[in-house]
């Protein structure tokens, strides 16, 4: 398996943020967002190719209790399901990160769907062929059917709410589920939206999910 980075750090997003977790990045996706953070598992994926033996190893030598199976999109990932029934087989709780286009059958306790919203787009080529896939409602469905998820959306303007208003109502999701995270990969930035982010959250009663990381060690690898 094509394996960006594997280090053990703090789950800095979503409902299990502050948690002890040990991230498996793996390399590939299928989208190319415009403000994608990883873009050397997307737009240029890097990684080595990692044997399952060896990545349950190097988690395993860590004392955290929690994995993030992450990318890129691991759900297209080669041999993600023998991944992540292995990661079970170890007792471990196991997070995936996806943006829920695509499904497979994985061992999963917690599925951290993020739909990509139109903000999402890149200036480029690849543009259309991003917008044709980056919502898949069946596919969303399919996971939100199975597996206990979090919808989690990055917010760039406060426009972007609306969309996220059709698609959770459209899904039927459970709203207490819901998070809105503000887009960025600056301190600065993120506490300049987090602030007008924060009011939309208490005005239609929705979770508010910071990126705890990048507030503490700044946008780079291994964090």
């Amino acid at each position: 398996m094509k394996i960006a980075e594997l280090f053990y750090s703090l789950q800095g997003e979503g409902v299990l943020v502050g948690v002890p977790s040990v991230f498996v990045r793996t390399s590939g996706c299928n989208l190319r967002c415009g403000w994608c953070d990883t873009p050397y598992t997307s737009w240029k994926a890097e990684g080595d190719d990692f044997s399952l033996d060896r990545i349950v190893e190097e988690v395993a030598a860590h004392p955290a209790r929690h994995v993030v199976v992450t990318g890129g999109e691991p759900m297209i990932a080669p041999e993600i399901v023998p991944l992540t029934e292995r990661l079970r087989a170890a007792g471990l709780h196991i997070t995936i990160e996806t943006a829920g286009t695509v499904f497979q059958p994985v061992a999963c306790d917690l599925m951290s769907i993020s739909p990509k919203l139109s903000n999402s787009a890149p200036d480029h080529a690849f543009a259309a062929r991003h917008n044709r896939t980056r919502i898949q409602p069946e596919r969303l469905r399919e996971l939100m059917g199975r597996y206990q998820y979090q919808l989690k959306f990055v917010i760039a303007r406060p426009s972007d709410l609306e969309e996220v208003r059709l698609l959770v109502e459209g899904l039927g999701a459970d709203r207490s589920r819901v998070l809105l995270m503000p887009e960025g990969t600056d301190p600065a930035v993120l506490r300049e939206r987090g602030v007008w982010l924060a009011e939309i959250c208490k005005r239609e009663n929705l979770r508010f999910s910071p990126r705890l990381h990048v507030e503490l060690w700044g946008n780079r690898r291994g964090v």
